[in-house]
């Protein structure tokens, strides 16, 4: 693997700084202006204008619109109406003619290069009372320039919406090339938006199931080198691997806990599946259930806490919930059909699931004791959904079947719309991590 450019974390974050100069006398307090996702959900409509000599290979202000038509929340309006040109981003731009567009807020801005290194400045305008709102300002290496549009989004988002920003994310998936029965998959990671695509692995053995650590660090996922299961780690930083254990009972990756100091797994025993949770340092392993069933795909709650999991104890494919130390469990899905690979929301508020009836596979989610479930998206094979760092968003993976091959969708929890994510090649197994900044 070439990890010329995969030292991350440290180098980009350690690359930017950020002045603050929000306007004197706000109109609105953070927070209070609050997205509805009831049945009259209308989103935000918002005017990002060209950023003043924004004349780079990256155009920060397209990739700054493209997170908002990908927000579901937040609506850009079409360049072609706005109603004037910005000469002067620090200049109130004319509200009144924004306002025959029916714009609700403008986005002005510059972008200018120095040695080497991209400074980008933004100011967010309520057309209401002609307001700055707020205002900010970073500098990185010129070869960040990307992650500068997409951070300058959040701070835009939480402004408006009140919640937490995902833009300035990564995506872990696998990539697959080649003809559908022998298909190259390959571990790889993306920005959220389908950007910036690095390979981890070269293809020379199957991989599946990537997870990301709390801190965005370390990726743990599943090989198969001459039919034997492997769980690894890898850092992305410096690109050094480590072998967990050979578990040939093994058919998920295991899932982080919170702290990041244990992750917990499914291991096979003749034709029962039980849950186990390994200390990463010292690698000891805790038996968690003890059942004749096939007990697989455990998520842990942002605390901690707790544990969801699909078991057919029951008859047939179900979720429970259950202490993370283990102990009963409780039932939470009561729909008709199948429900599988459930993975519990950052927010802690949620629980998403894969659910099957016949030959249709739906995406959904449901409160943690089983109320409020609601579907997403329906088709012929959609499974593994991954939630976004902010928790109002879930990616998951699409195959229509036949010589074609897997596609990554992400959807707001509300259902309001669905995107198609773009990736090089087809695409499967998504895990999102959590925010850089």
């Amino acid at each position: 693997m070439n990890c010329k450019n995969m030292n991350l974390l440290t180098r980009l974050v350690a690359a930017f700084v950020a002045l603050v100069w929000l306007a004197p006398v706000a109109a609105r307090a953070q927070g209070d202006i609050y997205v509805h996702a009831g049945q009259n959900f209308k989103p935000v409509t918002i005017a990002v204008t060209p950023l003043l000599g924004d004349e780079g290979q990256v155009q920060l202000a397209h990739v700054i619109s493209n997170d908002f038509a990908h927000s579901v929340f937040l609506q850009p309006l079409d360049p072609t109406t706005f109603p004037e040109q910005i000469a002067n981003p620090d200049v109130r731009p004319n509200i009144d003619a924004w306002k025959t567009i029916n714009a609700q807020f403008v986005v002005t801005g510059r972008v200018s290069h120095q040695g080497g290194r991209v400074i980008a400045q933004f100011r967010l305008w309520d057309v209401a009372n002609g307001e700055q709102v707020a205002g900010q300002q970073y500098a990185t290496d010129a070869d960040n320039s990307r992650r500068v549009a997409h951070m300058i989004a959040d701070a835009i988002f939480t402004r408006v919406t009140g919640e937490k920003g995902f833009f300035d994310s990564h995506v872990v998936f696998v990539d697959e090339t080649g003809p559908k029965a022998r298909r190259v998959k390959r571990l790889a990671i993306m920005d959220q938006d389908g950007a910036n695509v690095k390979y981890l692995t070269r293809g020379d053995a199957l991989v599946v199931t990537p997870r990301f650590s709390p801190s965005a660090q370390e990726v743990t996922y599943m090989s198969f080198r001459d039919q034997e299961p492997r769980v690894s780690l890898l850092n992305i930083e410096t690109g050094q691997r480590e072998v967990v254990g050979n578990f040939p009972g093994m058919t998920f990756a295991p899932r982080f806990s919170p702290d990041g100091q244990r992750v917990i797994m499914s291991l096979s025993e003749g034709a029962t599946s039980n849950l186990y949770a390994m200390d990463l340092r010292t690698k000891a392993a805790t038996r968690l259930t003890n059942t004749g069933a096939i007990d697989t795909s455990p998520s842990y709650s942002p605390d901690g806490g707790q544990i969801v999991f699909e078991s057919d104890r029951g008859g047939s494919q179900q979720i429970y919930v259950m202490s993370a130390e283990g102990g009963p469990a409780k039932r939470i899905s009561f729909g008709e059909g199948r429900y599988s690979t459930p993975v519990w929301s950052p927010r802690g508020d949620l629980i998403a699931f894969t659910k099957q009836i016949g030959s249709q596979f739906a995406i959904g989610v449901m409160k943690p004791d089983g109320s409020g479930e609601r579907i997403l998206t329906e088709g012929f094979h959609n499974e593994g959904p991954t939630f976004a760092p902010n928790g109002l968003y879930v990616m998951y993976f699409s195959d229509p079947g036949g010589e074609s091959g897997a596609k990554i969708y992400m959807s707001d929890i509300f259902g309001h719309a669905q995107f198609q994510v773009p990736t090089p090649n087809y695409a499967s197994d998504p895990a999102w991590g959590p925010l850089l900044n």
